[in-house]
C-alpha cells in the first residue's frame, strides 16, 4: 500500500516514469478566464523559466466543425512552461465557458499507448461525465476529456514520443 501511495504522489507531481515497456507521463493543467497570458508569465517569472508553445485560438488549425468566436481569437488556447522534471501547462477558456476560479485544475495523463489511453478513459468515465469523447485532434492521434465520479477532470491522450 505505501508503494502505491508513492507511484500516486509521484503521479501528482508530474513525475515521468516508465512503466514496462511505455511510457507515461502525469501533468497538469491551469485554465484562466481571458488572463492566460499574463499567468503565465508571471509563473514563468517566478519558476525562473520560460513561455513554451504559446498558442492562441486564432492559431488553431481550420476546422469547420469549430468556428472560433471573434472574443476568444487571443485567447491562450495553450502555453506551457518547464519546472524542473514537471510540464505546467495554461489555457483560457472559451468565452461563455463555466469557469470556476479554485477548481480550474485538471490532471493530464499522457502515454505512448493507445490502447492504455483507451482503457485509463474508460475506467475514469465509469460513474463519471464524458467532456470530450476519445477522437483525433491536431496535436495527438487520440485525445479525450472526462470528469471522474469524484469530480477531478483528467485529459487523456496519446503522445508518440
Amino acid at each position: 500500500m505505501k508503494k502505491l501511495a508513492i507511484i500516486f504522489s509521484l503521479f501528482l507531481w508530474g513525475i515521468t516514469f516508465s512503466v514496462s515497456a511505455q511510457k507515461v507521463q502525469m501533468e497538469f493543467f491551469i485554465n484562466f478566464d481571458g488572463n492566460c497570458r499574463e499567468a503565465v508569465e508571471f509563473y514563468a517569472k517566478t519558476f525562473k523559466s520560460t513561455v513554451n508553445n504559446l498558442m492562441t485560438y486564432s492559431q488553431m488549425p481550420p476546422s469547420s466543425s469549430y468556428m472560433i468566436p471573434e472574443a476568444d481569437k487571443d485567447r491562450v488556447m495553450y502555453a506551457g512552461i518547464q519546472v524542473g522534471d514537471i510540464v505546467m501547462m495554461f489555457s483560457d477558456v472559451p468565452s461563455g465557458s463555466k469557469y470556476i476560479q479554485g477548481n480550474n485544475i485538471s490532471l493530464t495523463y499522457s502515454t505512448d499507448n493507445k490502447d492504455e489511453v483507451k482503457r485509463i478513459f474508460n475506467e475514469l468515465k465509469e460513474g463519471g461525465e464524458v467532456i470530450t469523447e476519445l477522437q483525433q485532434t491536431f496535436y495527438s492521434e487520440l485525445f479525450g476529456m472526462v470528469k471522474d465520479k469524484f469530480g477531478v477532470i483528467w485529459q487523456v491522450l496519446y503522445y508518440k514520443r
